[in-house]
């Protein structure tokens, strides 16, 4: 006789295997039926045992722990640059980040169990549950919202486009009330009624699909007189860029590839592209001034991101990650704007508890002698000659809201989105795919196209619909993409109200768990 797995373990595995399941739906694997994950862990936290608020956040809790294992095990990467000195942190940091992060998880399954679930109802207050502790996992402690439920979807498909009318928070309730619906065929209600279940969220499904298909169809094209983008990919290996002996043939690459044949109004090197402070390499006297000159265009603008310095008001120096423009003056150069990055990546560019991270030697990651310091708050740039630009630098094109916030606060919209971003940290793993799609849901949201320029991959031009427009530089690729900036959309709904769609749905749930608490029927 075969031995079986304790109910209680088979419980945990299955709560694993649901998170494992929603992980495989994002890029790059793309495989949508492991939503259906999301109708498992609910399953999972409404039959917890004899405590059930304690089971329920284990096993919610255990299924982010899958989720985040396959979602974030890029970060392990970073941590393989200098193997020798770093490599054992890497299962570390990966078992403390999808630990910590899978709290959020475990949050929602115990909201969803105080709820006293029952009713066919109850997926809208799953649902009420999950997407709230998601929006919380975006913003404390600075927030981490990368690979919300709602970002599943590949950007520029026509489910993506609910975001421009409720944000990636709102479609993370829809996509988890839909996706979970499926599990309730095999409720004990009535077969009548389960099958109207399944088949309103069917019928939801099959309107996000027709109603963001009609919304593609209506894009408009690019003007012929719009700015002519040229994204510089040099392919930089991260393993090579900060050996101080490399720092001229990184210099002379990207000048190079951007003085290729063409009539580019605007020239993009990604974030941090050259492994040097930028007041060095632009002061008097340097031999790069003219070198980094000749790659700014004629008429145009070089706008690179860059590492840079400035005194602190109380004395000392305080470093930057920034995006600089350049114009040409003469054989030198002109600073014609600056954007200095507001949101930092915790234990990357600053360090809680900075003088314990520099005995174990964590600030050598950051290749900066001090922390970054925050930029003011963001507000779109103004440049010479060129449409006015929300800069996004890295990790600023997760979080949603971001652009349009900065709007309302300078007074003016942007034309267009520019994320730069050091991807190369991510190597050759999902990383970059999933970047690439989570920065495209900021050009949904906003109806804005957004420019995204990498140094190992994946850059493109994306347009406010979030569909790739003409080429783009794969991972490992060198090259240029010269592509005309698409036009900009009227504000979206989301971008004029942010989450107001969210808080609607929000009390949708709340108003079916008040029922249940009160023990009434929910449907």
């Amino acid at each position: 006789m075969k031995a079986r797995l304790p109910p209680a373990w088979t419980a945990r595995l299955g709560a694993l295997a649901a998170g494992l399941a929603a992980a495989l739906a994002h890029p790059p694997f793309g495989l949508i039926l492991g939503l259906l994950g999301y109708g498992l862990m609910m399953r999972l936290a409404e039959t917890a045992g004899p405590r059930p608020l304690r089971s329920a956040f284990f096993r919610g809790w255990l299924a982010g722990v899958g989720y985040f294992g396959l979602g974030v095990w890029w970060v392990t990467e970073a941590f393989l640059v200098d193997a020798a000195a770093h490599g054992w942190m890497a299962p570390f940091a990966l078992l403390l980040l999808a630990g910590g992060l899978a709290l959020f998880w475990g949050l929602a399954a115990l909201l969803y169990r105080l709820a006293r679930p029952r009713g066919l109802a109850r997926v809208l207050v799953f649902a009420g549950a999950f997407s709230a502790a998601e929006w919380l996992r975006g913003h404390v402690l600075t927030g981490f919202p990368w690979n919300l439920p709602g970002e599943a979807w590949i950007a520029g498909g026509a489910v993506s486009q609910a975001a421009a009318y409720v944000g990636v928070y709102g479609l993370t309730w829809i996509t988890v009330a839909v996706a979970a619906a499926p599990a309730l065929a095999f409720d004990a209600a009535p077969r009548r009624a389960r099958a109207i279940a399944v088949g309103l969220a069917a019928l939801a499904l099959a309107g996000l699909y027709g109603a963001g298909a009609a919304r593609l169809a209506a894009s408009p094209n690019a003007a012929p007189h719009a700015p002519l983008i040229r994204i510089v990919q040099a392919n930089i290996d991260q393993k090579d860029k900060w050996k101080p002996e490399n720092l001229d043939q990184i210099v002379a690459d990207y000048a190079a590839l951007s003085q290729r044949p063409g009539a580019p109004d605007l020239v993009i090197w990604p974030e941090g592209a050259l492994p040097a402070v930028i007041d060095d390499l632009v002061a008097p006297g340097s031999p790069y001034v003219r070198r980094i000159a000749a790659a700014v265009p004629p008429e145009g603008l070089l706008l690179m991101g860059a590492n840079r310095v400035d005194y602190a008001p109380g004395g000392g120096l305080d470093y930057f990650n920034s995006l600089v423009a350049f114009g040409r003056a003469g054989s030198g150069l002109r600073v014609a704007g600056v954007y200095d990055k507001h949101r930092l990546v915790p234990f990357g560019e600053f360090l809680p508890f900075g003088d314990l991270a520099t005995r174990l030697g964590i600030r050598s990651l950051v290749h900066m002698p001090e922390d970054f310091s925050f930029g003011p708050e963001p507000a779109p740039l103004r440049l010479p000659g060129a449409p006015p630009v929300q800069p996004l630098i890295c990790y600023e094109a997760l979080f949603p809201g971001f652009a349009s916030q900065a709007a309302r606060r300078a007074g003016f919209r942007p034309d267009w989105l520019l994320n730069i971003s050091n991807d190369a940290w991510f190597g050759a793993t999902s990383g970059p795919w999933q970047h690439l799609n989570l920065a495209s849901y900021r050009a949904i949201e906003e109806g804005l196209p957004i420019v995204r320029a990498t140094p190992t991959g994946v850059s493109a031009v994306i347009d406010a619909q979030g569909r790739i427009v003409g080429e783009r530089l794969e991972l490992g690729e060198a090259g240029v993409v010269d592509t005309r900036l698409p036009p900009a959309l009227n504000p979206t709904p989301y971008a004029r109200f942010g989450g107001l769609g969210l808080a609607l749905m929000l009390l949708v749930s709340a108003g079916a768990a008040l029922a249940m608490r009160l023990g009434r029927s929910a449907f």
